[in-house]
């Protein structure tokens, strides 16, 4: 059984279908990332997973149980978090502060714990447990938003759009942050449009095309596709 099943999922926005139908599926373990465009679809899947954006139609499944009519509260309760596009941290909270919010459902014994943890993934946002989260760095503030995510003890971590705006070298240590994630036994949903560096951390991916899914394969078969490499992503891959 998949731990995330969306079936023939539509959302609206008003008389504009953002989503056509789409079916997708996390296994348990993967990295699956979702590819497109500007305007694809990729966000409003995330935002309808998590009880954000009512669905017109379709069902998403989570751990076995419908989740479509379920809230977002339930959502985070049951380890299904998002990291959302643009960071969107307090920036004049501390990172700790930051982190702590991240927390809010968990037992008051267990905040200390994902801290250690936290801290041991970003040791950058140790250095600067103090600072307030508006005057980090993009990549700290990006650090930063994972970290929040993760004080939440996710079991399926959505992240929408992690290497927005980040210089190369800081993106690659997003990323291997994200495997060691994974590794760790989290499960992840990632929304990219970083083609050549999300395929290379993936097992499988989805392409979205102005809302339906268009192709879906393995992140290797994808990533040294020629067709998707000209077609879809402009060469980015290559």
């Amino acid at each position: 059984m998949p731990l995330l099943s969306i079936e023939d999922l539509e959302v609206n926005y008003g008389s504009i279908q953002a989503l056509r139908g789409i079916s997708l599926e996390v296994n348990e373990g993967e990295i699956i990332t979702l590819l497109g465009a500007n305007g694809a679809g990729k966000s409003t899947t995330m935002r309808a997973i998590m009880g954000l954006k009512n669905s017109a139609k379709g069902k998403v499944s989570y751990n076995g149980v419908d989740i479509t009519k379920k809230d977002t509260e339930y959502m985070v309760k049951n380890g299904l978090i998002l990291s959302p596009e643009g960071r969107q941290v307090f920036p004049r909270f501390t990172v700790k502060d930051n982190l702590v919010m991240g927390a809010y459902l968990r037992p008051d014994d267990e905040v200390e714990e994902s801290l250690h943890l936290v801290f041991e993934l970003f040791p950058k946002l140790k250095d600067r447990i103090g600072q307030t989260a508006g005057t980090l760095s993009g990549g700290e503030q990006q650090m930063l938003a994972v970290g929040r995510a993760m004080m939440g003890k996710p079991h399926l971590l959505l992240l929408d759009e992690p290497s927005l705006g980040l210089a190369p070298m800081i993106v690659s240590e997003i990323f291997n942050m994200l495997m060691r994630i994974n590794e760790m036994g989290t499960t992840i949903l990632l929304v990219e449009q970083n083609a050549r560096v999300a395929l290379k951390h993936s097992h499988r991916a989805y392409v979205l095309e102005t809302g339906k899914i268009v192709l879906h394969n393995k992140a290797e078969i994808l990533l040294n596709s020629p067709e998707v490499q000209e077609v879809y992503f402009g060469g980015l891959v290559s």
